[in-house]
């Protein structure tokens, strides 16, 4: 696996990590793993082993596919599209304006 991709799944397991409020230590902890492989999978220094990266989107409520690759999986799209039907009226026009204006500016 090339650096920049090992970068790209850092960023997105410490973003999500970071969403969910959880530190480094706390998934070492659940993982039981050491801080500082955590700390090496976010800066994109070491590769994940599978087992390991099963665990981790467990953990961080996510898919393999969002970690590895930055795509959606088609849960992950279900349960946002979940969350949006339980908006009021007015918030769901607010992130339907959000979408549209984002996909005008690709």
């Amino acid at each position: 696996m090339k650096n920049d991709d090992l970068k790209s799944i850092g960023i997105r397991i410490a973003r999500q990590r970071k969403k969910l409020n959880l530190t480094q230590e706390q998934i070492a902890e659940y993982m039981n793993v050491s801080i500082q492989m955590i700390s090496n999978l976010e800066r994109g220094n070491k590769a994940i082993k599978i087992d390991n990266l099963i665990k981790l989107c467990s953990i961080l409520k996510t898919s393999t596919d969002y970690i590895l690759t930055g795509k959606h999986s088609n849960n992950d799209i279900d349960k946002l599209t979940d969350k949006i039907s339980k908006l009021n009226e007015c918030d769901y026009e607010m992130i339907e304006m959000i979408i549209d204006y984002r996909l005008k500016n690709l």
